[in-house]
């Protein structure tokens, strides 16, 4: 049993959607556990296969839920991102998908971006220590850039 309850974001491409279900089903008593947000389509999907996961929806992801799925990482919500994005089709939101990545890196949050690299997050032993600790805040990482002078 975790100690920690985390706060997992859960985002999928159109063609990654029966991905992430089947990611779900094969990882269920490792999230069981935990609460999760998703954007949109993912999240009720999510939910509805999976009915004793606590699950919030968020916006679709190109009507804002990326950009609100960003916003839980700037405040500190979100403690890990499963994002099984589709390498092969363009996305009208391709930028919002850029910013939501660059949060990620920028606030120290586990990214997936693929059933491999999820696989190897949420198997990891360390998995909710490294989830749930307290992030460095790019305020004090980057104190250079919030502090320098300009002309």
């Amino acid at each position: 049993m975790p100690t920690l309850r985390l706060m997992i974001g859960l985002v999928a491409h159109d063609r990654c959607k029966r991905d992430m279900i089947d990611w779900v089903r094969q990882h269920l008593p490792l999230l069981e556990p935990h609460r999760f947000t998703a954007t949109g389509t993912t999240g009720r999907l999510v939910a509805e296969t999976f009915p004793t996961l606590e699950v919030a929806c968020l916006k679709s992801g190109p009507l804002g839920g990326d950009q609100q799925m960003g916003a839980m990482i700037a405040t500190g919500v979100l403690d890990c991102l499963i994002f099984l994005v589709d390498p092969m089709t363009p996305q009208p939101h391709d930028v919002d998908v850029k910013a939501l990545i660059r949060l990620c890196q920028l606030y120290e949050i586990p990214l997936a971006c693929n059933r491999s690299s999820a696989d190897l997050i949420i198997s990891n032993p360390s998995f909710e220590r490294i989830a749930g600790m307290a992030k460095i805040q790019p305020e004090d990482r980057f104190a250079d850039y919030t502090t320098r002078q300009i002309p």
